[in-house]
């Protein structure tokens, strides 16, 4: 187990440094100058040595490697750089970023997992065909909606129409609410695709008929049997809904006008606050890493066959000597 664990955190260290690598490598490789666009686009009120004493100061004047190492040294050691625009330490602007990001985050993953795995859920247990079909139908239709368009809708619905939660920015639990739930619809409608189809697939196996020949119930035969095996495939979409919940913040906080991660990446983007972006690129890498890390230590509690060890190449088979080839 120990074994197992150090080798997916020396492979997480690996993906951490590629995602910055390959983010520092195109961020850099952008033909604008941040320095310039800082100065006021043109810069033509600001003179050659002042662009120049600006370019020294952010460190832009030392060759492409020598920014890397000394950047990837900071990095190291918890220093993520200084803001071209505001000039505030990165790490603090993250640190205000996250907090309201995970409020909605968190929510919304919890109302997708029930969302998207009770459509599934019931999809396959109903004997109505007709309800059958109209559940089945609704996750194409999630992934479809565009989450602004929906964001606009539940504001118009649950904020102007019906005076529930408040429309726009970060003012307490209720708040919460509306952005968690358009993060959610298109997270729970992959969520529900993923497991229908596996628990479409798991109640045609073998095991399943065994079960119903001695005699276990429906709901037990749905619960235990089934849904713990279908519910791996979806399980390994873990990080990749996460990511997705990620890019989500981006639409989302801009619509309620919330503040978070989304917003810091989609102003960075704009003003080609390329320190603040690669930041954001790390915290996102980050969040990846450690949640795919999470569902490799989660797969032995549900399927106990799959064990945390690590592969090891079969061995060759020793063919004793005068022995025909």
């Amino acid at each position: 187990m120990l074994r197992y664990l150090s080798r997916r955190l020396l492979q997480a260290v690996g993906v951490l440094w590629a995602a910055y690598t390959v983010s520092f490598l195109v961020l850099y490789a952008l033909p604008a100058d941040p320095v310039r666009l800082l100065a006021g686009g043109d810069a033509s009120d600001v003179t050659a040595d002042q662009l120049a004493e600006l370019r020294e100061q952010y460190g832009l004047d030392q060759p492409l490697i020598v920014q890397y190492f000394r950047q990837l040294a900071d990095v190291l050691h918890g220093d993520l750089g200084t803001s071209i625009v505001t000039g505030r330490p990165v790490t603090e602007i993250l640190a205000e970023a996250i907090p309201p990001t995970a409020q909605i985050a968190v929510v919304g993953f919890v109302l997708a997992v029930v969302f998207g795995g009770g459509i599934a859920f019931f999809a396959t247990y109903t004997r109505n065909r007709a309800l059958s079909d109209f559940l089945v139908g609704l996750p194409p239709l999630g992934v479809a909606v565009p989450s602004f368009w929906f964001g606009l809708l539940l504001i118009q619905w649950f904020s102007f129409t019906i005076p529930l939660f408040p429309a726009v920015g970060d003012g307490g639990p209720l708040s919460v609410v509306l952005p968690a739930i358009t993060l959610a619809v298109p997270t729970g409608a992959v969520i529900a695709q993923l497991l229908t189809k596996s628990l479409d697939t798991t109640l045609r196996e073998p095991y399943i008929d065994t079960a119903w020949a001695k005699g276990a119930r429906r709901p037990r035969v749905h619960l235990r049997h089934a849904l713990r095996n279908a519910a791996l495939p979806a399980l390994t979409m873990t990080g990749l809904i996460i990511g997705q919940l990620l890019a989500g913040t981006v639409v989302t906080e801009t619509v309620f006008s919330r503040p978070g991660i989304g917003r810091v990446t989609a102003s960075a983007v704009q003003q080609q606050d390329i320190p603040v972006v690669q930041g954001v690129v790390l915290f996102a890498a980050t969040v990846f890493v450690l949640a795919n890390l999470a569902v490799d230590l989660v797969y032995p509690l549900l399927d106990p066959r799959i064990e945390l060890k690590p592969r090891r190449a079969p061995k060759a088979a020793v063919v004793p000597a005068g022995s025909p080839a």
